[in-house]
């Protein structure tokens, strides 16, 4: 059925004469394509390939705005999880320095933290997690593609290179687990030109220097502790309550604490526009929802954690049937992380099941190969 089918497909071109000779032959190139190289893509892939499947990787990282790119492993390698680690770690060594001298040891103070040598050592290890990475699936017999995958059809995902070259992969079944990208503020003024998100954060190769946090999220709160633990002046605003879904009596500790080592918080608090001083520093305009007055200050960096939104816009999942929320956009999945089309499936942050944070089956294996 499926090779009729294709057949009365018109495929022009060179593209469509491959589809049409594998339609013709009755089996897909791959038993199982995976679009996304995070956590649960890698895992899927690698889980797949021990059982003797021929398996696929599609990963591709659209620049973020600010230009900031990265390789082979998803948001928690590149973005997320590990730089984060290292640096808060980075933050807790400062402390311990402080305290050093009462313990004997002899250190000169004051002591200065050099940015640019920890962000050059954060991302070489980084680095060094994207080599391992595709390492893996190559001993693992797993093909990768550094292309940006689409659907052309339920079985047929149409790949971009950067050049523009075109390389067309049909599977049996397809894994989507392309993850999620920081949200930007766009109806605040200057939003998109002038700030950052975590998307580039741990990729800055000079100090991100005075840092307005924008946004009461775990990234946020996060990022600002680290931030404040290496010395940099560091302010958080928020629009409500911090960690919105979690406990709020720990959440409350949790600001409380911060605040007693120095991270500043400007509460009820709401960004209007910010803009470029010829000096290069960033004029932050908000408004005070409690008192409704305006009030400005000039920072350095300016970063955004507002949220984040899944990164599906350039699947073409409309044109193979594959129903997601209208409102978030996330994928609809059931238990067993099935979409609405039988033989495609959604892992991840990018799926509308029991969570973000839930960790899924397919993805238990990146622990194994990561330093938590």
């Amino acid at each position: 059925m499926a090779a009729l089918w294709w057949r009365r497909r018109r495929l022009p071109g060179a593209a469509g004469l491959c589809r049409t000779a594998r339609a013709l032959s009755g089996k897909p190139e791959y038993d199982l394509l995976v679009i996304g190289g995070g956590s649960g893509g890698l895992a899927c892939a690698k889980e797949a390939a021990q059982f003797g499947r021929k398996v696929a990787v599609l990963d591709y990282v659209e620049p973020s705005p600010q230009g900031t790119k990265w390789g082979l492993g998803g948001t928690c390698v590149n973005v997320g999880c590990i730089p984060k680690k290292l640096m808060h770690q980075a933050a807790l060594l400062g402390s311990a320095l402080k305290d050093a001298q009462r313990y004997g040891w002899n250190i000169a103070h004051p002591v200065h933290h050099n940015w640019s040598e920890m962000a050059q050592a954060v991302q070489n290890y980084v680095k060094s997690l994207n080599w391992g990475h595709r390492v893996q699936l190559q001993d693992k017999k797993v093909k990768y593609f550094n292309v940006k995958g689409s659907f052309s059809d339920p079985h047929t995902i149409r790949g971009l290179t950067k050049g523009g070259k075109e390389t067309i992969l049909t599977a049996e079944k397809i894994v989507i687990a392309t993850g999620g990208r920081p949200k930007y503020p766009t109806h605040v003024a200057g939003a998109l030109e002038y700030g950052i998100t975590s998307d580039d954060l741990f990729w800055l190769k000079e100090s991100p220097g005075k840092t307005l946090v924008v946004g009461a999220s775990y990234i946020s709160l996060e990022c600002a502790g680290f931030l404040t633990g290496i010395g940099l002046d560091t302010t958080v605003m928020m629009r409500s309550i911090p960690l919105r879904g979690f406990d709020q009596q720990m959440a409350s500790l949790v600001t409380e604490y911060m605040e007693s080592y120095g991270t500043k918080f400007l509460k009820k608090c709401i960004p209007t526009k910010v803009e470029k001083l010829e000096s290069n520093r960033l004029h932050v305009t908000w408004k005070n929802t409690d008192s409704g007055t305006e009030e400005a200050d000039s920072f350095d960096t300016v970063m955004w954690a507002v949220g984040r939104a899944p990164d599906t816009k350039a699947l073409n999942l409309e044109a193979v049937g594959v129903k997601t929320n209208s409102e978030t956009g996330k994928i609809i999945v059931d238990a067993s992380e099935a979409t609405s089309v039988p033989h495609i499936y959604a892992v991840g942050d990018i799926t509308e099941f029991t969570g973000e944070l839930r960790i899924s089956t397919l993805e238990l294996g990146i622990f194994d190969n990561v330093i938590i």
